[in-house]
């Protein structure tokens, strides 16, 4: 792993060298989404793997590489779930563009948002330095929380290299209701 970081951070210093734009792209699933990009593609996809997984903790920390499936896999072994149901937009996703793109499934209303759910994060900046913030509990943020400021950055603070993300049992029972109507917007009866 420490080759994939070294080729990522190689790859920003001679942007940066060159003042040429870079865009950080990896399974190009959440391309419709947000303003088109621009610059030279960057593909953090080889930096991957869990970094550290306690299942009796509830926090899991992953690289940005790391397929999202990859990961739900190993959290659904565990009876865990991440729990703002990130959609997937296909079977490319990963952990990094998950959180750039902060979005989340039906269970945000009542669970909440990503950003709700980062505990800390690992990012490579323009610069090219290696930027650590939070940690792996609720209560490790002094001052202004810049890790869940990236959910939703769209990387443009930066290439998101890990993540550590709570998470939580998955329900014991789910239940989906649906409701008749006879015309658009009006209840029978």
């Amino acid at each position: 792993m420490e080759q994939a970081l070294a080729e990522l951070t190689e790859h920003v210093r001679a942007a940066r060298a060159a003042r040429t734009p870079l865009h950080v792209r990896a399974g190009g699933t959440k391309d419709f989404y947000g303003a088109p990009a621009r610059g030279k593609p960057l593909d953090p996809r080889p930096y991957r793997g869990i970094v550290s997984y306690e299942p009796t903790e509830l926090v899991v920390t992953a690289r940005c590489g790391t397929g999202l499936a990859e990961l739900e896999a190993e959290l659904d072994a565990h009876g865990q779930m991440l729990p703002f149901e990130p959609p997937h937009f296909g079977s490319g996703a990963t952990v990094g563009g998950c959180v750039a793109a902060g979005l989340s499934g039906p269970r945000r209303a009542t669970a909440g948002a990503v950003r709700d759910f980062v505990l800390g994060a690992v990012l490579l900046d323009g610069t090219a330095q290696v930027l650590r913030f939070g940690g792996t509990v609720m209560k490790n943020v002094a001052g202004y929380d810049v890790a869940r400021l990236l959910a939703g950055s769209m990387g443009t603070l930066g290439v998101i290299l890990q993540a550590s993300i709570k998470v939580l049992p998955v329900p014991v029972q789910e239940l989906a209701l649906q409701l008749e109507m006879d015309e658009p917007g009006r209840w029978p009866g």
